[in-house]
């Protein structure tokens, strides 16, 4: 098996230690450092930032504090030392359709739900299989303080799934995540674990057993470099990775504020299928699902034939609702940030609008032309540019 890749294909040595710096480098999410490796490609982005070029005060601020930190060497001998690996976009493997749901217009620019720079992998799991490919997987997430029925549907359900061929992706967190998992492996199911540390590190502790069998059978998947620690911050960014990396959510128990609620969120933000279970009127932990479920596009499910069937080729949701078009759909993902970067009426440079929106200044030039065919944007004077009156 080549380095960095469970799939044979061979990326090169430089684009994997290009990437586990950058991962290294940003506290994720970082759209910015994402926009500048998009257009640069990981390679030259690492070595402008090593080499101390100025990337303008967005990149900035997200590569500043760490930017002299490079421990891409030691980051990739560690992981391969547990038999892990850094899958990237460049292979194969990687989920790419998954990945790229957070291209859609709408979610450009909303700074907590970009795509990671790569992911850590322990496990022979394949995250492409389960994300993109013909087979079905379903996050099931909900609350750590499960109550008896909330753990009876997560683990019992998730069995079932799996009797269907159906991978299970959640936190491996108490309550409803661990039970989850341990039903999709007792019925000898594909399982992913996402987590908010290293992916080395039994989090939380009692489920030290639990993780090694997921990444003996399955995979354990974290955008964060061996050694790093969990951060209530980080638990509400590896969200949208299960919900990602997932063709389905549900939601088994939730507060109203949790951080199941913000996973079915992200979900139908990037047009996933969303289904609650229905829980007592009185209990605190089905007050979030029962507010998911009067939210549009959400499926009420009693019984694993509910979810099988809105998961299904002929599902209520196997193809998801077409969204609203907006003035921003079809252009280039330059062109949106140029364009978000105008400010009403005033007239801005070029050079303005490259910095504020981060980035690159020689692509601002074809954005401009391209926002103009639109007719978002208007030239004004011999070197401005503002909106249309």
């Amino acid at each position: 098996m080549s380095p960095g890749t469970a799939t044979g294909h061979v990326v090169a040595e430089e684009v994997l230690r290009a990437r586990a710096y950058l991962m290294r480098l940003a506290e994720p999410p970082a759209p910015r450092l994402g926009h500048l490796v998009a257009l640069l490609g990981p390679v030259e982005a690492a070595e402008r930032i090593r080499g101390g070029a100025d990337l303008g005060r967005h990149v900035s601020s997200e590569v500043s504090g760490r930017r002299d930190v490079d421990r891409a060497e030691a980051d990739l001998e560690a992981v391969r030392a547990l038999g892990g690996r850094l899958l990237v976009p460049e292979d194969p493997g990687w989920p790419a359709a998954a990945m790229a749901s957070f291209e859609a217009p709408d979610l450009v620019g909303h700074a907590d739900w970009v795509a990671p720079l790569g992911l850590w992998v322990r496990g022979p799991g394949s995250l492409a299989e389960h994300a993109d490919g013909a087979h079905r997987s379903v996050a099931v997430v909900g609350s750590r303080a499960a109550t008896g029925y909330g753990k009876w549907v997560a683990r019992g359900w998730s069995a079932s799934l799996a009797d269907d061929g159906v991978a299970v992706v959640s936190g491996a967190a108490h309550g409803i995540d661990g039970e989850a998992h341990r039903g999709c492996l007792a019925a000898g199911g594909a399982t992913v674990a996402v987590l908010a540390c290293g992916v080395e590190r039994a989090y939380p502790a009692a489920h030290a057993r639990l993780l090694a069998t997921i990444a003996e059978r399955g995979a354990v998947v974290s955008e964060y470099p061996v050694g790093a620690v969990p951060a209530r911050h980080r638990f509400l960014v590896r969200n949208r990775l299960v919900a990602a990396l997932a063709t389905a959510t549900l939601v088994v128990e939730a507060g109203v504020r949790s951080g199941a609620a913000r996973t079915a969120t992200v979900a139908r933000e990037l047009g996933r299928v969303v289904m609650a279970v229905p829980g007592p009127v009185s209990s605190a932990l089905s007050v979030g699902s029962h507010h998911l479920a009067r939210q549009p596009g959400v499926g009420l499910v009693g019984s694993v034939e509910h979810v099988l069937e809105d998961i299904g080729p002929a599902g209520r949701f196997a193809v998801p609702p077409p969204r609203p078009r907006g003035p921003l759909d079809g252009l280039s993902t330059p062109a949106v940030r140029v364009h978000g970067a105008l400010r009403g009426s005033a007239t801005s440079t070029a050079a303005t609008l490259a910095r504020e929106a981060g980035v690159d200044p020689r692509v601002v030039p074809a954005a401009l032309d391209e926002l103009a065919a639109a007719g978002l944007v208007v030239p004004d004077g011999e070197w401005g540019w503002c909106r249309p009156v």
